[in-house]
């Protein structure tokens, strides 16, 4: 199962019930966080998550309603006690930043592990039991977008593994690595399990204008969580400029992907009544919802 939490919703400046863009995903007693603006160690705190257990951040560029909230959750993770290594992952320039935001956070006794990505053609990677892949945006700056896949390895088969020839004592071996070695034979796992079931699948995107690289992304995923900076469709022409998106372009990526469900972020402060227009975007994606700070949903298995 895969736990997803919005810390923050808003966008530029934070409000009273709206801390700046963050999201936690949890696994296994695992957490990557998505974005750190300023309110981000509050609402952690707020959502009972804990600061020990992040494996990674994840930036998706550096305007400040996206990283100002770094320096204090470092100094945070750092008086939690920890001091495994965390990894920061974003586009090029993460250091540099990083280390500037670090001037007020000098001393921690954990390191932290950089992973910059080339924005054009970000590299995949792995962390805390997540496949992650990152994927350029349209904004501004340097702008990346995230799709986090927690895989399910096939179901194990007792009858393919005696027609495999595979020793009783290797099924549960099998079961938890690629491959075993007895008697100088070496038996995989596809021996004992059906090939890969379906996983679960989010994606996150946020400060871009809409591109099909999103829903190309978000093909027959679980979660999409989008940006609505902007609900009135009199903004478009501002949306365009700023490069952020509708509310209905946002549904309509979420559409074009058959996602089974879209969440909504990063609005705009000039929008403190978003549910205006969440209808016409229900027009286009009836599964769409209005994110908001504090909320969380467990993305189960399917059956099989």
């Amino acid at each position: 199962m895969l736990k997803v939490t919005l810390l923050g919703t808003g966008g530029m400046m934070p409000l009273k019930e709206r801390a700046l863009a963050s999201a936690m995903v949890s696994v296994n007693g695992r957490q990557v966080l998505i974005d750190c603006g300023e309110g981000t160690q509050v609402q952690i705190r707020a959502c009972s998550l804990g600061f020990k257990c992040i494996d990674a951040v994840l930036i998706t560029h550096f305007h400040g309603d996206h990283v100002s909230g770094l320096p204090g959750l470092l100094l945070s993770m750092g008086n939690s006690g920890r001091e495994e290594p965390l990894m920061i992952a974003g586009p090029r320039g993460l250091r540099h930043v990083v280390d500037c935001l670090r001037v007020i956070a000098p001393e921690l006794p954990f390191e932290i592990l950089y992973n910059e990505l080339d924005p054009a053609a970000p590299e995949p990677f792995d962390c805390a039991g997540l496949q992650i892949v990152p994927f350029p945006l349209k904004h501004g700056v340097p702008c990346l977008g995230y799709s986090l896949t927690l895989p399910r390895p096939g179901k194990f088969q007792p009858e393919r593994a005696r027609e495999n020839g595979v020793p009783m004592k290797l099924w549960s071996v099998l079961q938890k690595q690629s491959e075993a070695e007895l008697d100088g034979v070496t038996y995989t796992q596809d021996m004992v399990l059906t090939p890969p079931r379906r996983g679960i699948h989010i994606v996150y995107a946020t400060d871009t204008r809409p591109l099909p690289a999103i829903a190309e992304m978000g093909r027959d995923c679980d979660l999409m969580i989008l940006e609505a900076m902007f609900g009135d469709p009199e903004k478009a022409p501002r949306a365009v400029k700023s490069s952020h998106m509708l509310m209905t372009e946002a549904a309509a990526l979420a559409r074009d992907a058959c996602a089974r469900r879209l969440w909504f972020t990063h609005y705009s402060p000039a929008m403190p009544e978003p549910e205006l227009w969440i209808d016409a975007a229900r027009e286009i994606f009836p599964a769409a919802e209005l994110g908001a700070d504090g909320m969380s949903i467990d993305l189960p298995y399917e059956e099989s």
